[in-house]
Formats: C-alpha cells, sequence, structure tokens
C-alpha cells in the first residue's frame, strides 16, 4: 500500500502544479472551436426568463455545471474544496471531489473532503480511482466512501496514462470492466465513470453502458493533461517517457458526440478544456446534459469562496447570454438547437 506521507506527496504537488505550471494539453484543443452559434438578433424570449436548470440523477440543479473533480486529503486541498463546495451551494451547481482512497485509509486525511455543512443541498459526487478495484478494493469500500462522504454518487475515475507515467502508478488494468459492472449491480447510489482528461471512444462507451453506469464524463482532451502534470513532479526518467504524450487523446467535442451516438439516453456529462459559457452552450448543444469545469475554478477556489462563486456566476451569466442570443428559453432548446453549426459546413 502507498504511503500516507507519499499520497500527501503527491496531492501537495498536484495541486501547485496545476497552479503555477502551464500544464495545459499541447498541440491539441477541446475541438468546440471548430463549431459556432449562429446569431440571433430577434430571440423572441425575455433574458429574465431564462431557464438554465436540469435534473440529473434524479437532483435538480440550477445550472448544468459539475464542479468537476480536483482535490482533498490534505489541508490545503481541503481548504479549496470547502470553498468550491461553497460556491456550488450558491448557485445550484454540482460538484465532484478528488480521489478518496487515501479518505478511506486515514481520518485526518477524510475531513479534507467532507463539506456538506457548507453545502447541504447540492449533487456530491465521491471519487476513486478504478484501477484500485484490481488492488483490492470492492464495493463494500466503494459504499464506505460515500457514506463517509455524505455523498449521493460515486464516480470511477480512468487515467491509465496518468498512472503509466506516474512513480507511483498502479497499472492492472486487466478485467476492470467486471469489477466496475459489479460495483453499479452493488451500489445503492449511481455509479459514474469518467476520464480525466483524454476522453472516451465509441468502443469504450458500450462497454460503460454494458456495465450498468448510470452516467459517464467523457473529460476529453484540450485542457489540463495529467501526464503534463506528471512530468513535472521531478522524476526526470518519468518525464521523459510523458514528453510525447502533451498532444494524445480524443477531443472533448468529439468525444461527447461519440458517447451520445452510442448512448442516446445516458446522462452525459462533457468536461476537458471547457472554458467559459459559451463552451458549455457548444457542449450541451452537442448531446450534453451536465457540463465539467476544473482549472478556473480551482485558481479562483485557491484564492477564497468569494472569487469561486463569483466565477461560477460569471459562467452561469455567460451560458445564459449565449441561450439567449440563440433563442434558447431553456437547455432543452438549447440541447436540440438548429443554431450550431461545424465551421465549414454550412
Amino acid at each position: 500500500m502507498t504511503s500516507r506521507h507519499s499520497i500527501d506527496r503527491r496531492k501537495l504537488d498536484h495541486i501547485r502544479i496545476n497552479l503555477e505550471e502551464n500544464v495545459s494539453a499541447k498541440g491539441i484543443t477541446n475541438g468546440l472551436e471548430r463549431y459556432r452559434f449562429e446569431h440571433q438578433a430577434l430571440p423572441d424570449v425575455d433574458y429574465d426568463r431564462l431557464d438554465a436548470s436540469l435534473t440529473f440523477l434524479g437532483h435538480r440543479l440550477r445550472l448544468p455545471i459539475l464542479i468537476s473533480s480536483m482535490t482533498g486529503g490534505v489541508e490545503e486541498g481541503g481548504r479549496i474544496n470547502r470553498n468550491l463546495a461553497a460556491a456550488a451551494q450558491a448557485h445550484g451547481a454540482a460538484m465532484g471531489l478528488g480521489s478518496g482512497r487515501i479518505a478511506l485509509e486515514s481520518v485526518a486525511a477524510a475531513a479534507h473532503f467532507r463539506v456538506r455543512d457548507v453545502a447541504p443541498d447540492i449533487l456530491l459526487m465521491a471519487n476513486l480511482g478504478a484501477v484500485q478495484l484490481n488492488y483490492g478494493y470492492t464495493a463494500r469500500q466503494c459504499l464506505e466512501l460515500v457514506r463517509l462522504l455524505e455523498a449521493d454518487a460515486l464516480i470511477l475515475h480512468l487515467n491509465a496514462l496518468q498512472e503509466a507515467v506516474q512513480p507511483e502508478g498502479n497499472t492492472r488494468f486487466g478485467g476492470l470492466i467486471g469489477r466496475i459492472a459489479e460495483v453499479c449491480a452493488a451500489l445503492p447510489v449511481p455509479v459514474i465513470v469518467k476520464e480525466v482528461g483524454w476522453g472516451f471512444s465509441t468502443e469504450t462507451v458500450r462497454a460503460l453502458v454494458g456495465a450498468g453506469v448510470a452516467a459517464v464524463d467523457v473529460a476529453g482532451a484540450g485542457g489540463t493533461s495529467w501526464s503534463e502534470v506528471e512530468r513535472r513532479r521531478g522524476n526526470e526518467f518519468l518525464a521523459a517517457v510523458a514528453e510525447p504524450f502533451a498532444d494524445w487523446g480524443i477531443p472533448t467535442a468529439d468525444s461527447v458526440i461519440a458517447a451520445r451516438q452510442v448512448a442516446p439516453d445516458l446522462p452525459l456529462v462533457a468536461s476537458g478544456g471547457i472554458r467559459n459559457g459559451v463552451e458549455i452552450a457548444k457542449c450541451i448543444a452537442l448531446g450534453a446534459d451536465l457540463v465539467g469545469l476544473a482549472s478556473p475554478l480551482l485558481k479562483a477556489a485557491a484564492r477564497s469562496a468569494e472569487d469561486a462563486t463569483q466565477a461560477l456566476d460569471i459562467l452561469g451569466h455567460q451560458l445564459r447570454v449565449a441561450m439567449f442570443c440563440v433563442a434558447a428559453p431553456d437547455l432543452a432548446a438549447l440541447r436540440h438547437t438548429p443554431y450550431l453549426h461545424r465551421i465549414g459546413e454550412r
């Protein structure tokens, strides 16, 4: 088992590197720049009557925004989590917590994931690396994590590339889909499976649907690259191994479209390099139900809860302006808008 000190060091490294260094994917984008809304000068809808709310996994949200899983388990991560949770509570967004394995191994670390006292009403998701199911974790530990953090759902994240270039990496992915299916069948809460920034292929989405997942988060390429994060942690050999993977992955836009084609009715989260409310609107128009952001909100939450709340407020207003200017009174209309075009294909 990885030592508590080693996990603490890794989590602090990840926070520091994401805040201080440029770890965006290189040579690849989220693909959303290939799409453009056709402006409607006479939208025939009142701005103050726009409705950006939705129901996702049985929970009513006022914004179609997921604060994507980032951190936890260390004091700085706990402070950031509480700031993010306060913002989610203020705006009716959903929130995913960082990888919670350390919370099951340390009472002290678990405290840095707990946010229910500042966010009693939000859709809150616990999070565990799916590969841990091949290292002794079972549905029992998954349920324990959900209950410990008072979460409404469990995210199992897939990060094969990150694990492969990480000194502490867990790389036994063989047979993992069967173990995911076991957890989906056993847990009384929804299980969401997400990537961490390299996207899902159609084959992967089909496999996950077959395993019984409640939703998928494609987390495509074009935003933070976790191979770039790992490259900056000081291991020269693995840094050299990681270097050519800065442009790896399936762009977010492509992964959203592929997932929706394979699973037309599956709840779908789009994330990966989303930076503003116009991109949120594009993701919904391409087929997503919910849109996740991490990096822009991490930087705000590292400063204060007020900054995180304001950042989320700006995103919500940007989304509503986009809806207004394509005459979409609600998210269902935005989802089916005829006014999103692939550049060059009109």
